[in-house]
């Protein structure tokens, strides 16, 4: 995984870049420009590089989360390996919202609002997801959240245990994917039948999903 990010007026010509989940003790260690970020494992789990315009100068037209293009990534690694370090950028990184199928869904044995799903978001592949969402039912299709993807607010979404209960990844309501008109109430975005299982969700395409 890879999800990278840059806001030049809150923290400067800084590029965040996270490749893993912060646990335990967090250890950095600094060559130059770079600074490493380690779990208590030793294991890079992310990079801050400064003046990372120097890089790759365009990267001042963003704010927000950043998609790297294959050529940032190449140059960010050649600095990274220029820095001593041997942990790169990934050069694929897949589509972290996309489009799920709700397969099954139970009631949570220790919730009277949460509900367990098996929801399919690839051929053969579904993933337990605990939903709060009042509308959830089986045969709708959603938008998923997979681990790894950073919602619109920032949130990062990590495997995670609500009620004892696992769930890897989330089901999104358009309010919370900052859809134009979404409705301002909890409910999982069911999305029209036309969206094929496990394909990216096209935020530009979901643009007219509330229109009048």
């Amino acid at each position: 995984m890879m999800i990278a990010s840059y806001n030049f007026k809150q923290i400067g010509d800084v590029l965040i870049v996270v490749l893993g989940q912060d646990k335990g003790i967090q250890t950095s260690k600094k060559n130059g420009n770079i600074v490493a970020l380690k779990n208590e494992d030793g294991k890079i789990i992310g990079y801050n590089i400064f003046n990372v315009s120097s890089i790759t100068p365009e990267i001042k037209n963003q704010n927000g989360q950043v998609i790297l293009s294959d050529n940032q990534i190449d140059k960010l690694n050649e600095a990274i390996v220029s820095a001593g370090f041997d942990t790169k950028l990934p050069s694929k990184v897949s589509p972290k919202f996309v489009v799920g199928f709700v397969k099954s869904m139970k009631e949570h044995p220790k919730s009277s609002h949460l509900y367990i799903t098996e929801t399919e978001v690839e051929d053969g592949k579904t993933l337990q997801i605990v939903s709060s969402s009042p509308n959830m039912q089986e045969g709708i299709k959603v938008v998923v959240a997979e681990v790894g993807a950073m919602m619109p607010n920032g949130l990062i979404i990590w495997p995670s245990e609500l009620k004892d209960v696992e769930s890897d990844g989330m089901i999104c309501s358009g309010r919370e994917l900052k859809i134009p008109n979404a409705p301002d109430r909890p409910g999982a975005l069911i999305l029209p039948d036309s969206y094929k299982i496990g394909e990216p969700f096209d935020f530009d395409k979901a643009i007219t999903l509330f229109d009048e």
